[in-house]
């Protein structure tokens, strides 16, 4: 008898306990199914770009003198490299010189001529010859023309020779050194503007119809996402690819250029649904349903079917309405008709 007690005690003091935990309700996770306007959306690849990215050309040809360090800001107007213009300073010179020898020729017929012309009023001058002065005036006014644009491309010349950047930015590379010679049209430096930035992404021609200028989607980086509107759709496909261009706003000054990103576009037109958390769906078998968490907080098996994919949202198709709670953690180990209690924060 002694020995039947202590089996009896042993048995009451494993199941009990059991018993006990059985009967208490289990704490889950839950979240509401949504019903809204949704439309289906692919992720696509995309990646940060500078709107302003040019390899900078040199536009006079000489010696390199001076080349901007890699990193360095530039802005807008200031010289990315420096070319040689010694030669061109020379050239300037001697195209001064002879401006001022024509014009110095010009003052003396314009003198001759008004001599001629006092002469012609006494008729002391011949007629033929005060045309001849006029023509040869005529010819020197050219001349000094001609001799002030000679000396207004060297000073061009010269000031091209400071390779000017176009945008302010960063120097990310440097394409010659100092003592390499250049001719016009030789890259010298890429300037990326780091502060004008957007991302570039290539989607399926399916998803054009759907995509459009200022509407807002989804970007992921990093793991994080976050809403951008689109900034321009390049509606010309790929003829291999049979991909579109689009372009999206960075929202993010923490988005470096070349920085890889995924973005979400609709990929069909927006119509009513029920969504809920892919962490609700429950599969066992050939079965596919949801527990749902009634007002009295007791869990009901509902049957569902899935169908377009939003994210981390899925479309179901069953006896389940927007705002309805739904088990998205601790489904594992619950059964219908069984009491539950809802972790706070769910």
């Amino acid at each position: 008898m002694k020995r039947l007690i202590q089996c009896l005690s042993f048995a009451l003091a494993i199941f009990l306990p059991a018993l006990s935990m059985a009967q208490s309700p289990s704490p889950v996770s839950v979240d509401e199914a949504r019903l809204d306007v949704f439309a289906a959306s692919i992720w696509v690849s995309g990646t940060v770009i500078s709107r302003n990215d040019a390899r900078i050309g040199a536009e006079a040809e000489g010696r390199i003198t001076w080349v901007a360090e890699v990193g360095e800001r530039i802005e807008a107007g200031e010289p990315v490299a420096i070319v040689d213009d010694s030669g061109l300073r020379l050239d300037l010179e001697d195209n001064r010189a002879r401006l001022q020898s024509l014009l110095a020729r010009q003052r003396f017929q314009v003198n001759e001529l008004e001599r001629l012309n006092r002469l012609a009023a006494n008729n002391n001058a011949a007629v033929n010859q005060i045309d001849q002065s006029k023509a040869e005036l005529d010819m020197t006014t050219q001349e000094i023309r001609r001799a002030e644009v000679a000396v207004a491309q060297v000073q061009r010349r010269i000031a091209l020779s400071h390779v000017a950047a176009p945008f302010s930015g960063l120097v990310a590379e440097r394409l010659v050194e100092v003592g390499e010679f250049v001719v016009r049209g030789t890259e010298v430096a890429r300037v990326v503007d780091v502060d004008n930035r957007e991302i570039r992404a290539s989607a399926p021609l399916a998803a054009s119809p759907h995509v459009r200028e200022g509407l807002e989607v989804s970007v992921e980086v990093g793991g994080r996402q976050s809403l951008s509107p689109v900034r321009r759709v390049i509606p010309v496909g790929d003829e291999r690819s049979r991909m579109f261009e689009v372009r999206v706003a960075v929202t993010d000054p923490s988005w470096v250029v070349g920085s890889p990103v995924r973005v979400a576009l609709p990929n069909s037109d927006p119509r009513q649904l029920v969504a809920i958390p892919r962490d609700a769906l429950v599969l066992r078998g050939s079965e596919m349903f949801v527990l749902r968490v009634t007002a009295d907080n007791v869990v009901e098996k509902v049957q569902v079917d899935t169908g377009i994919g939003l994210g981390r949202m899925v479309e179901v198709i069953g006896n389940l309405s927007g705002g309805d709670r739904v088990v998205t953690r601790g489904a594992e180990r619950l059964k219908p008709g069984q009491q539950v209690v809802v972790a706070k924060g769910s």
